[in-house]
């Protein structure tokens, strides 16, 4: 049987590893609660209203610009708060007070692709006061996995339609229907295309052998002789332009020709300027209102006779337009000429004068 003094040391290691173990649960946790400010840092809870919890859960961190600043510490239905009735009951820790805002905004986000869900809290175009306890911060609603879902499902109905189209499609070219079906699965066109190439290469052959007239321009180099002879006509024939030789040469070298040019460009001015000031007969035509008027009244006296005339009024117009005047003129004309004729061939005949003495 142990004695008395065994039993108190027993005891004692008892004793100290329970305070040892309750140490060490303690320093755990503590050190679990320290992204939350621990137990002895101040709390600061805020409130934010959301559509739906897309599964958040009590606990669930909250983060401000990715950084955890406190937990959910509950998650309420608040019917009288519609479109918005979920209440996300936030405890963040005080020291971050400083940089949340009023206007700072929340939002449900998850870590990674399919991780929990979280609260993050931006504060990047947040202006207002700082935030104070029980403050309502407005919501971001971001799209959950299945909202992504359901809206891509109309999306997919209309790949799984257009994947049928192009399989059906694939189906007909493969079979060797249509326009295009025929190309890819009818031999004609393999055929076609080898003989096209074969006579492209004889012809690409016969223009190398120089064959044809495309060949001889290419091989023969009679036309690169007479165009380096044409092209050395022209610039003797720069050559001489530029030396002043020729006529064109004189034209382009002489100065008397811009003179004469000059000069008589000065001359119309003068002639111009002495019109519009009404010298001379050209001058008083254009700016004298009374020879004007007379020009115009002989034109128009002209046109009256003209007219006349084309009427067949009047002696001339008569010779103009009665025929049987004209004949009687040339009757009359021609037996005149007739006449001279016979008195010039006999003029005794028609010159003989009587003379009677009383």
């Amino acid at each position: 049987m142990p004695g008395q003094q065994e039993v108190r040391w027993s005891q004692l290691k008892v004793g100290v590893l329970v305070i040892v173990a309750l140490s060490a649960l303690a320093a755990l946790i503590f050190l679990m609660s320290n992204a939350t400010g621990g137990f002895w840092t101040g709390h600061l809870t805020l409130r934010s209203y959301f559509e739906n919890s897309a599964g958040l859960k009590v606990g669930a961190p909250v983060t401000l610009e990715g950084v955890t600043v406190g937990n959910v510490s509950g998650i309420r239905i608040v019917p009288e708060r519609k479109p918005t009735p979920v209440e996300v009951t936030m405890k963040i820790n005080k020291k971050y007070q400083e940089g949340i805002r009023e206007d700072s905004k929340t939002s449900l986000t998850t870590q990674g692709v399919l991780g929990d869900t979280l609260v993050d809290i931006d504060m990047k175009y947040a202006h207002g006061e700082r935030v104070h306890n029980g403050a309502e911060l407005a919501t971001t609603e971001t799209p959950n996995l299945q909202d992504v879902i359901q809206a891509s499902q109309g999306t997919v109905q209309q790949l799984d339609t257009i994947l049928a189209k192009v399989n059906a499609l694939a189906d007909d070219l493969t079979s060797g229907k249509g326009s295009i079906g025929l190309l890819i699965n009818d031999p004609t066109l393999y055929r076609n295309a080898v003989a096209t190439l074969n006579q492209l290469q004889g012809l690409v052959d016969s223009v190398a052998n120089g064959k044809g007239s495309v060949g001889k321009l290419i091989n023969d180099d009679t036309l690169y002789n007479r165009a380096n002879s044409v092209v050395g006509k022209l610039d003797n024939i720069a050559t001489q332009l530029d030396e002043g030789k020729g006529s064109m040469g004189k034209l382009l070298k002489d100065d008397t020709l811009y003179n004469e040019l000059k000069e008589t460009t000065h001359n119309l001015n003068q002639i111009t300027a002495s019109i519009n000031e009404g010298k001379g007969s050209i001058g008083m035509l254009t700016k004298d209102p009374k020879m004007a008027r007379t020009l115009s009244d002989t034109v128009t006296k002209l046109d009256s006779i003209l007219t006349q005339l084309d009427e067949g009024k009047g002696t001339m117009g008569q010779l103009l337009k009665n025929r049987q005047l004209f004949d009687h003129t040339d009757k009359v004309m021609t037996d005149t000429s007739d006449l001279l004729v016979a008195i010039r061939k006999d003029p005794k005949q028609y010159l003989t004068f009587h003379v009677k003495i009383f």
